[in-house]
């Protein structure tokens, strides 16, 4: 560090330091022991109107499209609902698996996930961000909701981070 800057401004950022290292919440990040399942998918083409698939079990094609509130057509499907619609799938099973575990399997019967996922510019940083708003519907016990969201792998992810590992193709 004292080497980019004078020794005057080099201590007073290292007296800055855990000042602001304890006014930070801390974050572990999830990894996994084992992988139980991976998806595969492919995206190409012109990114947000490419296309996108999956080769696993019985495969899956869509294709996608810039939405209409961002300047595209909005006649395909976008990064957004794909994130949606795994969260709220993803929700629902994990609300599911608690309630049975917990015997309020009844509690859990007629749920239903209702998940939104806004795009926009983060506060203090570029580029964009996302954020999640989730609604359950037909559950009254909001300890199993709180249990679900705790349950839920991406829930997990978003609260504790993920290994995302980025390489070349070979």
């Amino acid at each position: 560090m004292s080497a980019f800057l004078s020794r005057s401004a080099a201590r007073q950022a290292s007296r800055a330091i855990p000042r602001l290292a304890s006014s930070l919440a801390t974050r572990s990040l999830m990894t996994l022991k084992n992988h139980k399942y991976s998806a595969h998918a492919t995206a190409k083409g012109q990114g947000r109107d490419g296309e996108v698939s999956s080769d696993d079990d019985c495969g899956l094609k869509l294709r996608l499209a810039m939405p209409k509130s961002l300047g595209g057509k909005g006649d395909g499907q976008n990064p957004e609902q794909l994130f949606a619609v795994g969260y709220a799938a993803c929700f629902l099973s994990a609300l599911q698996m608690v309630a049975g575990k917990t015997g309020k399997t009844d509690r859990a019967r007629n749920a239903v996930v209702h998940t939104q996922v806004h795009l926009g510019q983060p506060e203090g940083m570029e580029g964009f961000g996302l954020q999640v708003d989730i609604q359950v519907e037909g559950v009254e016990d909001m300890e199993l909701i709180q249990a679900g969201h705790k349950a839920c792998p991406y829930s997990r992810a978003l609260a504790h981070g993920a290994v995302v590992n980025v390489t070349k193709a070979q």
